[in-house]
């Protein structure tokens, strides 16, 4: 079986992720092929798109919102994702327990007894008037029926158990706004998909050719650590047959789509400015073919970070329009031309349209290079 060494597995990261040149795709497009991107920070979506897509258009990602062709959800691992309409109603079900389970991991003291199914209706019960509302109002119109698990417990229950969206203006370009929550089939005037009857999971066959086209060659376990989802095996054995394999380095079994881009290991890589919690980090359970395992508590932390030759070597924060770059070691000289170069282009898009912009006379401020992070 052919190994593929990590430099092999970054580079076909790179190509599935659109990180390695800059893709035409359409936005709505973009956002299905990468299985979503992680949102719980509104504004992130906003610069991993603008890192993989020519002439990205932030209105346009606000527009899909309004117009209700992408919503914010909680979905993979729990989390906040910005995924297309279609693949919300196709994947929550098939999420349903796995939402369930991490919200009784961290509150099942406060929510031993509580019936869930009744929990549910009366949730749905309170949402029928079709006014949004936030978790502590969900929490309060609930607590004189549950007074015990605490308001914190009983919201994030019920938003495993109610399948909701996180309402535009929340998530629009360069908005401030709280979370208010609707039921996911109000908002799409449709329900979700119901689950197989017959057992043979389609959604979970469908969710491992969605993962391997945008993060593959992967492992199971990079699969569940996506996903967040331990019930896949019997999808995995269906599929195989469809699918080629690979050995890491490690020795780990590697699935693959048969036609999906793997390129030359030896393929320039260019500089790319990745947001907070990036499914390019995020979406794999080893993820040392991207970022080296001593800066691995980087990619939970919520630091962007900047990928050089195709991995992580610093952090960037942006204040008033300026891009400051902290190395995780020292750049040589080409790097650094390239790290300003590509800072310079995300400065001029965080400050176009801005007041930031009018301030500057053109609209960039410049990037700033710092000194090389302490370990």
């Amino acid at each position: 079986m052919t190994v593929l060494d990590t430099r092999a597995l970054n580079r076909a990261t790179l190509a599935r992720q659109l990180l390695l040149e800059r893709s035409g795709t359409p936005t709505l497009d973009a956002v299905a092929h990468l299985g979503g991107l992680q949102a719980q920070e509104p504004q992130e979506p906003f610069f991993g798109l603008w890192s993989r897509l020519r002439a990205f258009d932030p209105a346009e990602l606000s527009d899909h919102l309004v117009q209700r062709r992408v919503v914010r959800t909680h979905l993979m691992r729990r989390t906040v994702h910005l995924v297309t309409a279609d693949d919300a109603l196709a994947w929550r079900a098939r999420h349903d327990a796995m939402l369930r389970q991490r919200v009784l991991g961290v509150y099942r003291g406060e929510l031993d007894g509580t019936d869930l199914d009744e929990l549910a209706a009366a949730g749905r019960a309170v949402l029928a008037d079709g006014e949004p509302r936030s978790m502590p109002q969900l929490a309060r119109e609930l607590a004189e029926r549950w007074p015990e698990p605490g308001p914190r417990a009983l919201a994030e229950m019920l938003m495993a158990v109610v399948p909701m969206v996180q309402l535009p203006p929340r998530g629009l370009w360069r908005t401030k706004a709280g979370v208010r929550n609707v039921p996911l089939s109000s908002w799409l005037e449709r329900e979700a998909d119901p689950p197989s009857p017959d057992g043979s999971d389609p959604v979970g066959q469908a969710l491992l050719r969605r993962y391997l086209a945008a993060f593959g060659p992967a492992a199971s376990a990079d699969l569940r650590a996506w996903c967040g989802l331990a019930g896949l095996p019997a999808a995995v054995a269906a599929v195989r047959e469809e699918l080629i394999t690979f050995r890491d380095e490690r020795g780990r079994e590697l699935l693959d789509l048969p036609d999906a881009p793997r390129p030359d290991p030896d393929t320039p890589a260019p500089v790319r400015f990745l947001p907070a919690f990036d499914n390019a980090i995020l979406g794999y359970h080893d993820r040392t073919r991207i970022i080296d395992d001593a800066h691995r508590g980087l990619s939970v932390a919520g630091a962007r970070v900047v990928l050089v030759d195709g991995r992580v070597a610093a952090t960037w924060t942006a204040d008033a329009g300026t891009v400051t770059v902290t190395p995780l070691a020292r750049f040589s000289r080409a790097d650094r031309t390239a790290v300003t170069e590509e800072g310079e282009a995300l400065a001029s898009f965080l400050s176009a349209d801005s007041a930031d912009s009018a301030d500057s006379g053109d609209g960039v401020h410049g990037v700033r290079i710092g000194e090389v992070a302490l370990p």
